[in-house]
């Protein structure tokens, strides 16, 4: 402690001026585990530490406390402004059930980040995700950002919790439940059929819990959409790509094709383009209104090896052919 009971709060931390808000957090991280009383009982110097680095971490981690001190240095506290000033840090360990409750309520109480709670899992059975407490250290438990009220200041922390979930297309397609573990409770959701990637779901009072008060967030879940072999999203239709052999598209006719639903017959008109599509209205993506439709862009499906009879059709094809397909290409792409 310096003169007159001023701190230099960057020294306590172990850091230098001008380090940035994520320095002084992995620097109170580490600092806090190291000091915490539950690591060091009956130990009155870690736990006359612990209070230091956590008044450090209160000042630093508030722009606006941590402007007026580097401004006023040990007057910071009389120049504007409340909060706990040089030995005016307190902390009841007695309420807190253990270190991850105590993390969670100052970073909260102090600026910390809030309501980002990572998931992990796939589409597979319910009860295949997990939360993380979202701490680049692994405290681990629970959801981070669950503040308190700052001493002597009435502050409204933000409990809300975010997690991402990833779905497969099919699921998402049809709609699925997901059985999550959040703070220790088991939720089940109700995913819609037809959500699409970016979706965002709210679960209300399931996000993170307030020590000591009860109150608690509700919980965003983001959905993600696992990327498909055949089908593509775009905006309410669905496409995919419609193989075809060089007959079909010449000749036109009924084929069989590919649908959400099984398989179905359309009908190639002769001298298919590749450039247009097929239309299947109400055959694509779940909508409000029923279904979006289905669009099949025809492609050119040439195999690796014609059979001889193919081929010489083909050699005879050639010799017949009475229009060069670049002939119009070439005199456009003349530039003088």
């Amino acid at each position: 402690m310096g003169v007159n009971g001023y701190r230099d709060y960057f020294q306590v931390l172990g850091l230098q001026r001008g380090a940035d808000a994520d320095a002084i957090k992995r620097a109170f991280r580490k600092l806090a585990r190291q000091y915490h009383p539950d690591v060091n009982p009956n130990d009155k110097g870690a736990e006359s530490k612990f209070k230091e680095i956590s008044e450090a971490y209160e000042v630093l981690s508030d722009p606006d406390k941590r402007r007026r001190y580097e401004q006023f240095g040990q007057y910071w506290n009389q120049a504007g402004g409340g909060g706990a000033g040089p030995g005016g840090f307190d902390v009841d360990f007695g309420r807190y059930g253990n270190f991850d409750d105590f993390v969670n309520d100052l970073l909260g109480r102090f600026g910390g980040p809030g309501g980002a709670a990572g998931a992990s899992g796939s589409g597979g059975a319910p009860g295949g995700f997990g939360f993380s407490s979202g701490f680049p250290g692994g405290f681990g438990g629970g959801f981070p950002g669950a503040g308190a009220q700052a001493a002597g200041r009435a502050s409204a922390p933000n409990l809300d919790a975010e997690a991402t979930i990833s779905l497969s297309f099919a699921d998402a397609f049809r709609g699925c439940e997901r059985t999550l573990a959040v703070n220790e409770e088991r939720v089940q959701v109700r995913i819609p059929a037809g959500v699409k990637n970016g979706s965002r779901l709210r679960l209300k009072g399931k996000g993170n819990l307030q020590p000591g008060t009860g109150r608690r967030g509700d919980l965003y879940l983001n959905l993600q959409l696992q990327e498909h072999p055949v089908w593509r999203l775009d905006g309410d239709q669905l496409r995919a790509e419609l193989p075809l052999s060089i007959d079909e598209l010449a000749l036109g006719g009924e084929v069989q094709v590919a649908t959400p639903d099984g398989v179905a017959t359309v009908q190639v008109p002769p001298g298919m383009s590749l450039g247009r599509s097929l239309r299947l209205k109400g055959k694509g993506w779940p909508i409000k209104a029923g279904r979006g439709d289905l669009l099949l862009t025809p492609t050119l499906r040439v195999p690796e090896r014609f059979s001889e009879e193919e081929r010489q059709l083909l050699e005879q094809l050639r010799a017949a052919r009475s229009v060069d397909p670049r002939q119009d290409w070439i005199k456009a792409a003349q530039l003088s």
